[in-house]
């Protein structure tokens, strides 16, 4: 042993006398003299065992007072051997026992002896292993059995070894639980070291600061950012980080339990240490936020908030902040700990959440939002498991998730309701939700999503506090800032499947107004693109997640949420591009996941992520195709009539672009990467025109089009080819996913940069979706036809449906299925006794479709085409004989026989309700159409009189009501149905009809019954007897053949003036089913270019609309057709082609139309309630750039005479006709400059003449009475008055109100709260307000008298029927040829040729690769947003509502017998009669023999399936929308 310092005492070799006490040996020394130290651990362990079973009470204290002066002997306590200080303290430990309560020590001893306790003996027992650790154990038994540790409180000055104490103590609990050597430390250590501090703790009278910062950091031990953030140099850092990874575990960390058993055990005394540190921290907080300096170039903290988030009081500073922030966190997971403690401290983080600083006001709505959630400083649980491209899905009967109850330190926990035992608080915590700041609002609702999906920690909440709280969500989805409503849908995006239904759902269903389902659905059409960003993917893993109900057939899931798929489709007509493209990756990610179902091969056993096996209930799919088709069925079966039409419309984009991507492919191929041996200008040149129209669908052009020439230099020909595969029909349903895995993987792969790859794989994505054949693959073809037969899940309609579509978008994805079709067709064969099935009119309207295209697939063998004839004569609908006729026409070898066998078995014995009468008239119509030159004319003359005589002039069940009762019925008997197709016959032979020189004399009988059907409500009886249900039927239907007429340019030329206004006047029909009805066909055939100019005349008829639908709708269209040739209107700009003016025309059309209205009238009041027209016309085609194009239009139409009602002498007086167009064109201009007023515009002069129809005006050769005319003013003096307060109340209408500004709450309690302020209200592009100053406007060329000011006019409310200008048809002259001009010809085709000039591909190799007739949506991709809201938005792609079910029938051939001429009109003699100029425009307009002009300029040949879009007007209710 090394010499000591201190001198060495001499041995005492004195025994003791202390009775019962055997042990006599010394145990200290004489300086230079020690005791060695075997000798010395030989006494100390005889002197501890026999002390350690003596009993307090057999020994009188004072025995011990010898030995208890050896033992304090600083030789001893200082000793440097380990087991001399273990045995030392624990015979002390005994001492301290038996002399209990009053030790033998000195205060300075017994500091001495706590210093060897706390400093050598407790660090020790960190080690399991120790040699003495027995003796370690039981020091530390003594102090806590004997509680001898309270003597601590009596040393002097002893903060330092209660610190100690706590500080060793927690630091041993805190080491590894396993040595090197794999030994465990003891539980009782633990539980020991526990009872030792709740002694200290009970005994002190005040604990250090220190003490209570150790014990505050313990909480901070499930924080894994505290914990991590807590590095440095000191190795405990790194034991606390290792002691952390075991935190999933199922227990917690000793030293945690520890702090937690000591605030439990001591409440009241804890409850005031944790006070006062919580007051220090703000205290210290505040006194930084006083004593900072704010800097000039540092950007302030509340700079990022919006003007009522940003309060000028004084706040913490940034470090406070963080303090503040550590401190919130600690009362979180002390309330999930000991939430005794807290009961001083609430009211004081109550106290934040009033106060003016926002940032203490977040911080204090965070943390009670957690702490009645139960989560602790870990933070929340982890979000549910609702993948979307699970299989099997997510089931309600499935048990609970148990997950995250492993993890106890994310699992939420509240020892006890928050609401019960702070009720004010939480009062004024609930409260927040009026918070004048969106920060804090948007903590108060992700706080109560919270309590929502922990049910309060799992303390519960009662029915009605659940309500209120779900109710209380929902208003955040509405709220008025973009932060609340993104944190409220991401709230709603952590409920688990079976709390959406069972919590989220009890208000209703995603269909039910007012729900909180409903709310987050208009939340994917929001304003702000963020919220769409974060809601759509919400609200669609809903419905991804509980497609396994759905499919189970699960009644309550399928009426809350089956709903889902169509709200977020229905996002197409908010026409903005940023959503179509979300739209995109929304469907093919949520919806309908690429990689779903997660199944390789048949019967593979199926995983998941989470390694969810195949269910029992679902087990029994396991073709990965079937379960993928019957997911697409089941979601197309639900949707809505406005959603189904984008799904189908959304698949026909593939079609539509595959030629354009093929062209694209080619250029890069010869673009070679930059390095091109010839034709470099046009390859180039090509390339940026296809880039162009790509970049056009994409919200940033500039970046789409920078990424695609990225895609053309890359050249990597692998790429390529994977693009084509996606393409390509052939390619099964996995070929196209991993190709477009496998080229997003090799554009990261060869891309120069991270940020370029990505960027390019934004970019390409969405065309890739678009693209590729997903749905409509051949791998689900078998499936499709499979559930068409059995009607599983009940998608039997459906599946017919997709068929019929996939036929007619993408036929040759059937090819390898027909020979399949055309087989179960042939087995449903219909017979005089026997009816087919329902879904084969389906099958064979998809057959038709296929042998239009690919006639050689069909079976050409006997048994098929007597099927076929058999469908064509006993086919149930009727629809299915026309459709079997079609397929015969195709695809039969001997046609002519064929069709005369059909018209002699149709025709023998023909009689109204016969067998298979109505067969036979679709058969007949159908022949009338396709093969009118089969049909000799003795059969021609008796299928005229069957459809005349015994059909339409026949009524078999008269009418007993008034001759005026006319009225929908939502069913069709079948005398409507059989008027219906003998009204088709009539109008398909004049189709067909190949003679341009007769065809006026054919198709005029045929004109007269159609305008008498239109004038006369429908009804053709002489009797006038007509059932008022068939009335509104057959005038629709009469409406909708003249629209299909005027598709075709011979038939259109027929149609006067006067009988389009009598047509125009259906738009305003008394019934709404009607007026829809015709709106839907008008925009149908209009949107493809099919009809002329003059036709967009009659949706501005729709101002006066009664159904917000139908008006929303038509509002809608029109803003999407002006964008369209605006955009158009652009491109040509600066070229040689002719600027295409369409919607700008109009006015003049209108103002001719109106002219001619029945309900014109001259008076003051009736003009203003026209001047309605006007301003329904202004807001949705003016714009500053048009405005002054469509004054000059409007003015010059006072400049001519009016030329429908006849053609006076050119020195006459004006007619009653004139007059009333110069009453409205003065109306239309004074409209045109009170909007322009209102807007702040400026009319401009605009050079040369407008030129106007000649068929609607003639000009005034008198140049005295033109300048009489054009001076003098025709409204009456109250008009203008009149119609600045009815414009002023339009535009107000039209823009959003007001919003109030938030105040502020304020801090007392009885403080009402104030109302929120609604969602922000898109504004109408160029409006200004009525504060701002107007500028100077240029006067007009045309003044106008001022009013009195003693005259004012108040705008009428528009009654539903009587302010509807509807029904009162005039009649119109019987002349069926139209008195027209070369200008007027060169009119109505000029959508044709602007729809051309704004195709892409000019070239003829492109030309050659984009073969088809283009779709009108590749010119409306380009379009820039127009507006955003849903009433009076935009569409940039086209109406879904226009894409038809019904394939388009072939254009009848017309033979032409002359030339057409050119003639300019100053060479043409005015001696021509207009008969002879009719006969030579009809032969000008004829065009070449089975061809037809298509949108792109092109001839293409007719196609034969012959399938006509008005076979369901009278079997089905017209759409209403």
């Amino acid at each position: 042993m090394a010499p000591r310092t201190a001198p060495v005492a001499t041995e005492v070799e004195e025994s003791h006398s202390i009775p019962g006490l055997q042990f006599n040996e010394p145990l200290s020394w004489r300086a230079g003299k020690p005791i060695p130290v075997a000798d010395l651990l030989r006494r100390l362990q005889a002197l501890s065992k026999e002390m350690r079973g003596m009993e307090q009470e057999q020994y009188e204290p004072d025995s011990f007072t010898k030995v208890a002066k050896e033992l304090v002997n600083p030789n001893l306590l200082s000793h440097k051997d380990k087991g001399v200080k273990a045995l030392t303290a624990s015979c002390l430990v005994d001492i301290l026992k038996l002399c209990a309560p009053d030790a033998p020590f000195t205060g300075q001893q017994l500091r001495d002896i706590f210093n060897l306790i706390i400093s050598h003996i407790l660090p020790a027992l960190a080690d399991p292993s120790h040699a003495y650790n027995k003796q370690h154990l039981y020091v530390l038994d003594s102090l806590a059995v004997v509680k001898s540790i309270i003597l601590v409180a009596d040393i002097p000055s002893a903060d330092t070894l209660v610190k100690n104490v706590f500080k060793i103590c927690f630091d041993v609990l805190s080491a590894p639980s396993k040595t090197s050597d794999g030994e465990v430390l003891q539980k009782t250590v633990e539980m020991n070291m526990t009872a030792m501090l709740v002694c200290l703790v009970d005994e002190t009278q005040a604990l250090p600061p220190e003490v209570v910062d150790i014990i505050v950091a313990q909480f901070l031990r499930t924080d894994p950012k505290a914990i991590s953030g807590s590095g440095g140099k000191n190795k405990k850092n790194g034991i606390i980080n290792e002691k952390q990874s075991t935190l999933e575990l199922r227990q917690l960390p000793p030293a945690y339990n520890m702090a937690k058993y000591i605030c439990n055990a001591c409440p009241e005394k804890m409850a005031r240490y944790f006070s006062q540190y919580f007051n220090e921290i703000v205290i210290d907080a505040s006194k930084t936020s006083s004593h900072r300096v704010p800097s000039k170039n540092k950007k302030r903290h509340s700079d990022g908030l919006d003007d009522s988030d940003d309060d000028h009081t004084g706040g913490p500073s940034e470090e406070g902040i963080s303090d503040l922030r550590k401190v919130h966190g600690l009362l979180r997971e002390l309330w999930r700990a000991c939430p005794g403690v807290l009961q001083n401290v609430i009211p004081q983080l109550e106290a934040e959440l009033s106060a003016e600083n926002i940032q203490l006001r977040l911080l204090a709505t965070e943390t009670f939002g957690d702490i009645i959630s139960g989560i602790g400083a870990a933070g929340p649980p982890p979000p549910p498991n609702m993948d979307p491209a699970a299989y099997p899905s997510n089931a309600l009967a499935d048990p609970l998730e148990n997950t995250a109850s492993l993890n106890l330190v994310t699992k939420p926990s509240s020892p006890q309701p928050f609401p019960i035992a702070h009720p004010q608080a939480y009062s004024n915590y609930l409260g927040r939700r009026l918070d004048k700041s969106a920060l804090v609002r948007a903590a108060w609702t992700t706080g109560v999503g919270r309590i929502l999906t922990t049910s309060a920690g799992g303390a519960g909440l009662s029915q009605q506090e659940e309500d209120r709280l779900i109710a209380d969500l929902g208003r955040m989805l509405g709220d008025s800032d973009d932060k609340v409503r993104i944190a409220a849908v991401r709230v709603v995006g952590r409920f688990s499947f079976r709390d959406i239904i069972h919590k989220l759902c009890r208000s209703g269903g995603v269909d039910e107004s007012g729900s909180i389902l409903a709310t987050l659905a208009e939340r994917v059409k929001d304003l702000k693109h963020p919220v769409r960003v974060e809601a759509m993917p919400v609200l669609a893993r809903m419905w991804g997640v509980a497609v396994g109900e759905i499919s189970a057939g699960n009644e309550q899931v399928c009426a809350l949420l089956k709903g889902i798929p169509s709200k977020i489709l229905n996002t197409h007509y908010t026409n903005d591009i940023e959503v179509m493209v979300l739209l995109d990756q929304i469907f093919f990610e949520q919806l309908l996941p690429l990689n779903y179902p997660p199944i390789r091969a048949k019967n593979t056993k199926m995983t998941n992520g989470n390694s969810q096996g195949v269910k029992e209930s679902q087990g029994e799919l396991t073709d990965p195709d079937k379960i993928r088709t019957e997911r697409i069925l089941l979601l197309t079966r639900d949707l809505d009539e406005r959603a189904k039409k984008v799904f189908y419309i959304n698949q026909s984009r593939q079609p539509t672009l595959a030629p354009y991507v093929t062209a694209f492919l080619e250029r890069c191929e010869e673009y070679n990467g930059g390095v091109m041996d010839q034709n470099e200008p046009q390859i180039r040149d090509h390339l940026t025109k296809l880039i162009k129209t790509f970049a056009g669908r994409f919200a940033n052009p500039q970046q789409a089009s920078a990424d695609l020439w990225k895609f053309v230099k890359l050249h990597d020909r692998r790429s390529y080819q994977l693009i084509r595969f996606c393409m390509k029909p052939d390619s099964d349903y996995r070929t196209v996913i991993k190709a477009i895995k496998e080229l997003t993987k090799r554009i990261v792969e060869i891309s120069p940069s991270t940020t370029a790859s990505n960027s390019l794989v934004e970019t390409l994505t969405p065309l890739l979706y678009q693209i590729s054949l997903i749905v409509y693959n051949k791998s689900h073809v078998p499936a499709i036809m499979e559930y068409s037969r059995t009607d599983d899940k009940s998608v039997a309609a459906t599946a017919h449906e997709l068929l019929r579509q996939i036929s007619s978008q993408t036929p040759e994805v059937l090819k390898a299925h027909v020979q399949e079709l055309c087989k179960t067709l042939q087995n449903e064969t219909p017979t005089g006794q026997k009816a087919n099935d329902a879904g084969a009119v389906d099958n064979l309207k998809a057959c038709a479709s296929f042998a239009s295209k690919y006639p050689e697939e069909i079976p050409q063998d006997p048994k098929f085409r007597e099927a076929m004839t058999s469908f064509a004569l006993y086919g149930s609908p009727a629809e299915a004989a026309k459709y079997a006729v079609s397929v015969i026409w195709a695809a039969s070898q001997k046609k002519e026989m064929l069709v005369r066998d059909l018209v002699e078995q149709c025709l023998k014995g023909f009689q109204y309700g016969g067998e298979g009468f109505l067969s036979r008239l679709a058969t007949l119509s159908q022949l009338m159409l396709l093969a009118p030159n089969e049909i000799d004319q003795d059969s021609t003359d008796a299928i005229l009189d069957i459809a005349i005589k015994q059909i339409l002039l026949h009524v078999r069940a008269p009418s007993t009501k008034s001759t005026d009762a006319y009225e929908w019925s939502a069913t069709v008997d079948t005398e409507a149905l059989a008027k219906s197709w003998a009204l088709k016959i009539l109008i398909n032979r004049i189709r067909s009809h190949d003679d341009a020189d007769s065809l006026p004399t054919v198709a005029a009988p045929v004109y007269h019954l159609l305008s008498n059907l239109i004038e006369q409500q429908g009804d053709l009886a002489p009797a006038l007897n007509t059932p008022p249900a068939h009335k509104s039927r057959l005038r629709l239907l009469a409406a909708r053949l003249y629209l299909k007429l005027c598709t075709q340019k011979s038939h259109e030329a027929l149609l006067t003036p006067s009988a389009f206004n009598a047509l125009a006047v259906v738009a305003q029909d008394s019934i709404q089913d009607v007026r829809a009805g015709f709106l839907q066909r008008l925009k149908k055939y209009l949107h493809h270019q099919k009809l002329t100019q003059r036709f967009y005349t009659i949706p501005f008829l729709f101002a006066f609309e009664p159904s917000d639908e139908v008006r929303s709708d038509v509002t809608t269209w029109i803003k999407s057709r002006a964008a369209v040739f605006s955009n158009i209107k652009s491109q040509q700009l600066g070229s040689s082609s002719k600027v295409s003016t369409v919607m700008e025309s109009v006015i003049a059309r209108l103002v001719s139309l109106l002219s001619h209205h029945p309900d014109y009238a001259s008076e003051a009041e009736e003009l203003i309630d026209l001047s309605r027209y006007f301003i329904f016309y202004l807001q949705n085609v003016a714009t500053e750039d048009n405005i002054s194009l469509i004054y000059h239009i409007a003015q010059r139409v006072k400049a001519c005479r009016d030329a429908v009602s006849s053609t006076p002498a050119p020195d006459a007086p004006p007619t009653e006709a004139d007059n009333r167009l110069y009453h409205l064109s003065d109306l239309a201009q004074i409209t045109i400059r009170k909007y322009e007023d209102i807007h702040h515009w400026t009319i401009q002069t605009l050079p040369g003449k407008v030129r106007l129809p000649s068929s609607l005006f003639s000009e005034i050769k008198s140049h005295s009475e033109a300048q009489r005319i054009a001076e003098h003013n025709y409204l009456p003096e109250d008009v203008e008055a009149g119609v600045e307060q009815l414009l002023k109340a339009a535009v107000r209408a039209s823009r959003p109100g007001p919003g109030k500004k938030r105040k502020s709450e304020g801090d007392s309690e009885g403080r009402e709260a104030k109302k929120m302020r609604g969602l922000p209200v898109r504004k109408a592009a160029g409006t200004g307000t009525a504060k701002d100053k107007k500028p100077p406007a240029k006067k007009s060329a045309v003044t106008t008298r001022t009013p009195k000011p003693k005259k004012t006019w108040e705008p009428k409310e528009l009654d539903s029927v009587e302010r509807r200008r509807s029904g009162r048809a005039k009649q119109v002259e019987k002349s069926y040829v139209e008195r027209d001009s070369e200008e007027d010809d060169e009119e109505m085709y000029m959508v044709d040729a602007a729809a051309a000039a704004e195709e892409l591909g000019t070239d003829s190799e492109v030309d050659d690769a984009q073969a088809g007739e283009s779709n009108a949506e590749m010119d409306e991709t380009v379009v820039t947003n127009q507006g955003h809201d849903e009433a009076e938005g935009v569409e940039k792609l086209p109406d879904p509502e226009e894409e038809e079910e019904e394939e388009e029938e072939p254009t009848p051939t017309i033979t032409p017998k002359t030339k057409p001429k050119s003639t300019s009109k100053s060479k043409r003699k005015s001696t021509i009669s207009p008969q002879a100029k009719n006969k030579a425009r009809l032969k000008a307009k004829s065009r070449a023999k089975g061809t037809k002009v298509s949108t792109r300029g092109k001839t293409q040949q007719m196609t034969s399936n012959g399938d006509d879009d008005d076979d369901d007007e009278l079997s089905d209710p017209p759409d209403s929308e």
